[in-house]
């Protein structure tokens, strides 16, 4: 199994356009040591031709621009992107979706609920109707696992995890199962495994578990502390108020991947005020010492 990240940073990118905090502000005047990154997607594939997309990012132009080999040119309009899996309602993984209009028919796999939101609350599937035949709705089963026409050795495996809707969902306060999910990916080639969770609010047993079983883990990495927005003066709410786990401290995600023994362990989805952007850092050097990286534009991972 191939993956490519697309893009690691959290809504907004990093720098994000309107913000000035330390990272934003030092990664724009390179007074850090720090990467500029997009909004979050990955993608996968079984041959390194093919592939599938997790999330469509706002800023999936120049992602598949800089990714080669999305674009293999066997013809007047080609892409290597095949299919797109959703795995949340969020304006930042499904925006990008309006871009992606020139090459339908696309085939977008998604939950009921997320498919909901995409019909109410952000209608994007109504909107793309007028483009070629627009989005192509599969339906994925938070509690079956799937494949897709033309990865025959990929099985995809939802599991329903603890985060939130979007704020423009009508139901953002009334949570249902499957408006998040995570994805374990087992390659049955290779028998490698991955474990994609880039909006995690909660680690149980049952994820503690998949974790623990996976070749590869890579999960939500958006706030180094619960209250950064807070202390960093950009935003009143909580990571756990927006459905995201924070890293550091009791309960926090670094104390549960100290506990895998697995090859991989990368996080994604980093907000613009975690410090662990910053290559300089304490916070990156811990991750570091602790055999946990911090995902990038770029990143490739072969299992």
């Amino acid at each position: 199994m191939y993956i490519h990240v697309l893009g690691s940073a959290a809504g907004g990118g990093f720098p994000q356009w309107n913000c000035n905090c330390p990272n934003c502000h030092g990664v724009r005047t390179a007074t850090i040591q720090a990467k500029a990154r997009t909004q979050s997607s990955i993608a996968v594939s079984e041959n390194g031709i093919d592939w599938v997309l997790l999330n469509a990012s706002p800023d999936i132009r120049q992602q598949l621009f800089d990714f080669k080999a999305a674009q293999p040119a066997r013809q007047l309009r080609d892409t290597g992107i095949r299919d797109v899996i959703l795995m949340d309602s969020q304006l930042d993984h499904t925006t990008g979706l309006l871009t992606l209009r020139e090459g339908c028919p696309i085939r977008v796999w998604c939950t009921e609920m997320v498919y909901q939101d995409l019909t109410t609350g952000f209608p994007v599937f109504n909107m793309l109707k007028h483009w070629n035949g627009g989005l192509q709705y599969q339906p994925i089963d938070p509690k079956q696992a799937f494949q897709i026409a033309g990865f025959e050795q990929l099985e995809f495996i939802p599991l329903v995890i603890q985060s939130a809707a979007p704020p423009y969902s009508p139901h953002r306060h009334d949570p249902h199962e499957g408006d998040n999910i995570a994805l374990i990916i087992r390659d049955h080639n290779t028998a490698k495994q991955l474990f994609y969770a880039p909006g995690l609010g909660k680690i149980d047993e049952q994820v503690m578990q998949i974790m623990q079983q996976s070749d590869c883990v890579m999960i939500d990495g958006t706030l180094w502390t619960d209250d950064e927005m807070q202390q960093t003066g950009v935003g009143s709410k909580t990571g756990r108020e927006m459905g995201h786990l924070y890293i550091s401290g009791e309960g926090g995600s670094l104390s549960y991947l100290n506990q895998l023994s697995c090859a991989k362990k990368v996080l994604i989805h980093i907000n613009n005020t975690n410090p662990i952007l910053d290559e300089s850092s304490a916070q990156f050097a811990e991750l570091k010492a602790h055999g946990v990286e911090v995902a990038f534009d770029g990143m490739q991972i072969e299992l």
